[in-house]
């Protein structure tokens, strides 16, 4: 079998320097804490082990960790954050692509109020008017909790005929919200993309998102790191492309497709299911963040 699933990561820790976690269906589901995480999360860091979370928020990562405070998750709880917004943002502050050189260039927002701090004290200014733009900046649907990727269709199409490039703040297509399949900012990307727009996606499973989440983590080339996730298209295949140990947890995206329940971990047929689709292998697999 070229993976493992494990009961938990108690019997594997102990190889492993340092971890990544992801956040939304791996520590939290957009409401709460899994049952069990902050324990995992205290052992895991015991003997200084560093605990980095890096998340495809499409928002800055102290954003994130007020958030992450709200709903239970202690700033002492990991030593280090890391946000898809973090990386857009950087983006934007060294202007590295064409369409964002020069001065007070404007930028129409497709997202959520509550996808902040991308450009706080940067040279952009944000229009309500999309003929104004000369970019889009896409952190979401507006109201995720009832909206989907065919309701901007028409919006996305105009987009395109202006010739407008999207930088997308967060490359996933869905998430779980408690027990429901939200849709993110990716999946606005992805059909920009089919529609004939240009875009720039930044967070995992993109290498850069890995590369920081090292350096931030101030190891040796040859420390032993640990990645744990739930989606197969970000998280593992992320983690492989770093040459990186993964865990897949299944109280993410992929539980409603396995019909789990929170917690339960899938069989050996139906992670060979998803493999076989995907190409590629976690190391292990378990039903989640648990010690």
């Amino acid at each position: 079998m070229p993976f493992e699933i494990v009961p938990s990561l108690a019997p594997i820790a102990h190889k492993y320097d340092a971890f990544i976690l992801d956040l939304w269906g791996v520590v939290h589901n957009g409401q709460k804490p899994f049952e069990g995480v902050l324990d995992c999360m205290a052992e895991l860091r015991v003997d200084g082990r560093p605990v980095l979370l890096l998340s495809n928020a499409p928002r800055t990562s102290g954003f994130v960790v007020e958030f992450l405070e709200g709903i239970g998750v202690e700033r002492g709880c990991y030593d280090k954050i890391l946000t898809s917004g973090d990386m857009a943002r950087i983006v934007l502050e060294d202007k590295r692509f064409e369409f964002l050189k020069g001065n007070a260039k404007k930028f129409y927002q497709i997202g959520a109020v509550r996808d902040k701090g991308l450009d706080d004290g940067l040279d952009y200014t944000k229009t309500a008017n999309l003929e104004d733009a000369d970019f889009l900046i896409c952190t979401g649907l507006a109201n995720d909790e009832v909206e989907t990727p065919e309701d901007y269709r028409t919006f996305l199409e105009r987009a395109v005929t202006l010739k407008l490039p999207m930088l997308c703040a967060n490359p996933d297509l869905t998430v779980m919200r408690g027990e429901r399949t939200i849709f993110c900012a990716g999946a606005l990307a992805q059909l920009f993309e089919e529609l004939g727009g240009a875009v720039e996606l930044f967070g995992k499973p993109y290498p850069w998102a890995y590369k920081m989440a090292k350096e931030a983590l101030g190891l040796d080339d040859d420390a032993r790191i640990l990645a744990v996730g739930d989606s197969m298209r970000t998280d593992i295949k992320g983690a492989n492309s770093a040459g990186i140990d993964s865990v897949l947890v299944s109280s993410g995206i992929h539980a409603e497709e396995w019909g789990l329940m929170s917690g339960e971990a899938p069989t050996k047929e139906q992670v060979l299911t998803l493999t076989a689709q995907h190409g590629f292998n976690p190391t292990f697999v378990a039903g989640g963040l648990r010690w």
